[in-house]
């Protein structure tokens, strides 16, 4: 049978669709990329033509994973704050949820302690954190140093319990959204009073309602 010709773009995507799944359900060091060539039919020639190493084409399909999931969860600035936070919340869990190879290869990518897989998920949290601090203090400038690490880490909160999540189909989604958004509120109300930023009080109680 003769080989499905593909364009570069395609060829590429679909060898990062065919690793993705590799690297979801195997560890880092135990996933050999010459199997990717295997299942998509081309010679390992080819494989090492689009990615010199398993290291490059591991970055590759974390950088996909970070970037679509950057571009899904694009805030409207034109929302209140609450609804944005909401918004994204909602829009990350259909992504997780939509996404379940992608989601645990950027977990795999954690767990292999490599600098450059770091560098890669680390940047993904930096920009989420900053859109949500954007929100939260717009005409503040700099947000106080424990704000930024109250939001940098419920980020992270939220990554861990959407990955968890997937191992636990039968929670509803909005029962994780209400989650997200609660642990956002008990965040904020753990600040002190020079770390809030202006209107809290209104932000939380808006977030509340709309968790309820």
């Amino acid at each position: 049978m003769a080989r499905l010709r593909l364009s570069p773009e395609q060829r590429s995507a679909q060898l990062l669709d065919l690793g993705e799944r590799l690297f979801a359900s195997t560890p880092y060091d135990e996933v050999h990329i010459e199997k990717v060539a295997e299942l998509a039919g081309v010679s390992r020639g080819l494989l090492y033509h689009y990615f010199p190493g398993k290291k490059a084409f591991f970055a590759a399909l974390v950088r996909r994973h970070s970037e679509k999931l950057l571009a899904e969860t694009e805030p409207d600035p034109s929302l209140p704050p609450y609804e944005q936070l909401a918004h994204g919340v909602e829009v990350y869990l259909d992504h997780v949820a939509r996404n379940p190879l992608g989601t645990r290869a950027m977990m795999r990518a954690l767990a292999s302690a490599d600098e450059q897989m770091t560098r890669l998920t680390a940047s993904t949290e930096h920009a989420q954190a900053t859109r949500i601090l954007a929100a939260l203090t717009p005409d503040d400038g700099r947000p106080p140093p424990l704000l930024r690490i109250a939001v940098r880490n419920w980020v992270v909160f939220i990554r861990n319990a959407a990955h968890d999540w997937l191992d636990e189909p039968e929670v509803p989604r909005d029962a994780m959204r209400d989650l997200a958004l609660s642990a956002f509120v008990g965040i904020l109300r753990g600040l002190p009073a020079g770390s809030r930023p202006a209107g809290l009080e209104e932000l939380l109680a808006s977030v509340e309602a709309y968790a309820d």
